[in-house]
């Protein structure tokens, strides 16, 4: 198909069609000339056609018309501010408006629009200013439609909160008034194309050889495992990576509120929550998922990130023939996690005594991985913990390693050390059992880190 192909309004009145002229341009600013042009081409374009096309070949297939609509804006602009100004037009048309340089910016780990002209990124775990703009309250708002409504979402005056989720996986949050008080505000929790594998958290320090090989230990001989930690931590990142230690022939079910997980596996179905209708009905909780993924035939169940009643049904899965699975908790420690876990079975089950509760815990439950983002913005497995069981009416625990600071380099980054506690887990028969037997060094070096 060609650009002219995609043109329609050919009989358009000659007013339609006028080029702005000198006296007007010289008004406008380039955002204004942006937007200019972009509603010209909207007014000239069949979309219908348009989003038909693969995206990469709609972008060069509409690049001549936009080119040719800013020729007829009669401003001198220099070839590289020309080009510029196409790429930011097929943006507005095709992608995010102005957040897709930051998109395309493999370096930007969150993207946080907190008004049309404040706009921050994390780098390397800090945060900086951008000089990146919208135009108003209602440009942004245009783009965070265009986010929600591509997942079959909506946000608007009744439903002014949504969670939705990009192409590439990313996380997106937005909040319209009236509750966002300053105008709407949205968050991009970005998600690699290319997950991070073993040798990445090693290069980057996040934990050692001996560490990884005892989390990837228990991943194959099928311990359940808790990921916790803070918002922005790595979770995630983290149960994605371990999720490549499951073998390729055991079905897997993951269940998650925006399906952001990349699981190379190929047997692996996908489940995703949904929100409540316009009448606030029909809504599909991660809880539901659980209870029916039990009917799917799961060898193992992955949950995005435990955070209500589900976590009931989720230990029950975990005692009832659904070993090795994984599950994310927001916690500060493995001993606040399991705290964690109590108050949400509480809230699924009122008649559940605490130890009762503790014992759905103690029994579902063999390693807590603990992960923390630092002061420098490292992510790093700070505790690896072994769930004991029941000792009078106290859920036990062990450490096996542990990431202890110790200070800060002249660059202000964290020094600390990984050590062993060397103590072995009381899981290493069931290790054994599964054919894994770990080398005792693995429970001995001290790695320095800073």
């Amino acid at each position: 198909m060609l650009a002219s192909d995609t043109l329609r309004g050919e009989n358009k009145p000659p007013e339609a069609l006028r080029p702005v002229g000198a006296r007007d341009i010289s008004a406008l600013s380039r955002q204004e000339m942006k937007f200019a042009v972009h509603r010209k081409l909207l007014d000239r374009i069949n979309l219908e056609a348009v989003y038909a096309m693969p995206g990469d070949r709609v972008r060069q297939e509409i690049r001549p018309s936009v080119a040719k609509l800013i020729n007829e804006e009669k401003t001198p602009l220099s070839s590289q501010e020309k080009d510029q100004l196409i790429e930011e037009v097929l943006d507005e048309v095709f992608g995010l408006g102005p957040l897709e340089p930051l998109l395309r910016d493999r370096t930007v780990s969150d993207i946080l629009v907190t008004t049309p002209r404040l706009i921050y990124v994390e780098r390397g775990g800090k945060l900086e200013k951008t000089n990146i703009e919208f135009k108003d309250d209602a440009h942004l708002l245009r783009i965070i439609e265009r986010v929600v409504s591509r997942v079959g979402r909506r946000i608007d005056e009744s439903s002014p909160m949504v969670d939705a989720r990009l192409p590439d996986g990313s996380r997106v949050n937005a909040v319209i008034p009236p509750l966002a008080v300053d105008g709407p505000l949205l968050s991009i929790r970005r998600f690699g194309g290319d997950p991070l594998q073993p040798a990445d958290l090693l290069r980057n320090l996040s934990l050692t050889e001996g560490m990884l090989e005892l989390v990837k230990a228990c991943v194959k001989a099928r311990l359940n495992i808790i990921i916790s930690g803070g918002t922005g931590a790595g979770k995630t990142t983290f149960l994605n990576m371990l999720s490549g230690f499951i073998p390729s022939n055991e079905r897997i079910v993951t269940i998650e509120d925006a399906a952001e997980l990349q699981l190379r596996q190929t047997h692996v179905a996908r489940l995703e929550t949904r929100p409540a209708n316009i009448e606030g009905k029909g809504a599909i909780l991660q809880r539901h998922l659980l209870i029916n993924a039990l009917r799917m035939r799961p060898d193992r169940i992955i949950l995005g990130e435990c955070r209500g009643e589900e976590a009931l049904d989720m230990m029950q899965a975990m005692n009832t023939g659904h070993d090795g699975s994984l599950t994310t908790v927001h916690a500060n420690s493995p001993r606040d996690a399991i705290s964690r876990l109590e108050v949400m079975i509480g809230m699924a089950s009122s008649n559940l005594n605490i130890r009762s509760i503790r014992q759905q815990v103690a029994s579902a439950i063999d390693l807590f991985i603990q992960i923390s983002r630092l002061s420098d913005g490292s992510r790093k497995v700070t505790f690896i913990t072994e769930c004991l069981g029941m000792e009078g009416d106290l859920v036990t625990t062990q450490d096996i390693f542990s990431f202890e600071r110790v200070g800060l380099t002249n660059e202000g980054r964290v020094r600390g050390r990984f050590k062993p506690t060397g103590v072995r887990p009381k899981f290493s028969e069931r290790l054994k059992a599964a054919g894994i037997e770990l080398p005792s060094h693995v429970f001995q070096n001290v790695v320095e880190v800073g």
